[in-house]
């Protein structure tokens, strides 16, 4: 190998480990991209990570600056990430999410000209907007605290959850009903998590949804959620006889 190659190889290597490519898996192992939420990075799922590459799973985990950039730029940074990391296998990777994460998903795959073949989960989404970007809507400082993505995350018409259509893939949704949120929780009049309420965590066309007891900013640190997340990855729906 000559100088330029190894050069190459190095600056690749580089490359992929910067984007989250690099993960310790079986040869043939399937592909999981797990995205983390709005305001948040790739080490908040870094449990949930764990407990996947445990599985057996190859993990691709996609960080993006949620609060900096609007949710189509967003969009393509996950597209590129797709075609980066998963180019011969882009139509059947699974996704698991984590709040905004799965309305970033939604998005990338509503793109897609035929269906997804691979399986996602989603943990916690606003997958029908949030009352608590409703409540602070007029607020001059929601923009500067949500940024362009979050602020975007309402249940009217204009919020980008209301713009998506039913999802082209096998869909599981996992939320919570606790909260450690008590302004959040005041703010919503219904079962939540603090930042969601179960009830639009709920999307028509899903092909599984579960409520556990967590929290919408602890829910991917569960044993159970992620046994729940490996179970519906393998059979395409959750384990509803689990204790």
């Amino acid at each position: 190998m000559n100088v330029g190659s190894g050069l190459r190889l190095v600056a690749l290597g580089l490359t992929l480990a910067l984007s989250g490519c690099s993960s310790s898996a079986p040869e043939g192992a399937e592909t999981v991209i797990v995205i983390h939420g709005l305001g948040r990075t790739p080490a908040s799922m870094a449990i949930l990570v764990s407990r996947l590459e445990a599985a057996g799973y190859r993990v691709v985990s996609f960080g993006y600056p949620s609060r900096s950039e609007p949710i189509e730029v967003l969009v393509d940074r996950l597209g590129n990430e797709v075609a980066l990391c998963c180019s011969d296998e882009a139509e059947s990777v699974h996704f698991v999410t984590h709040s905004m994460g799965g309305v970033l998903t939604r998005a990338y795959l509503g793109r897609m000209p035929t269906p997804h073949e691979g399986r996602v989960v989603m943990l916690s989404p606003p997958s029908q907007g949030s009352e608590i970007v409703d409540a602070f809507s007029d607020t001059p400082m929601l923009q500067s605290v949500l940024g362009p993505a979050g602020s975007r995350l309402g249940t009217d018409s204009t919020g980008i959850a209301a713009q998506l259509g039913p999802p082209r893939f096998t869909l599981g949704i996992i939320t919570g009903d606790r909260s450690l949120n008590p302004l959040g929780s005041w703010l919503i009049p219904v079962p939540d998590d603090g930042k969601v309420s179960v009830v639009r965590a709920r999307l028509e066309g899903a092909a599984d949804f579960i409520v556990v007891p967590a929290s919408h900013t602890f829910i991917m640190n569960h044993r159970e959620v992620a046994e729940q997340v490996v179970y519906f990855l393998r059979e395409g729906r959750f384990n509803h006889d689990a204790s």
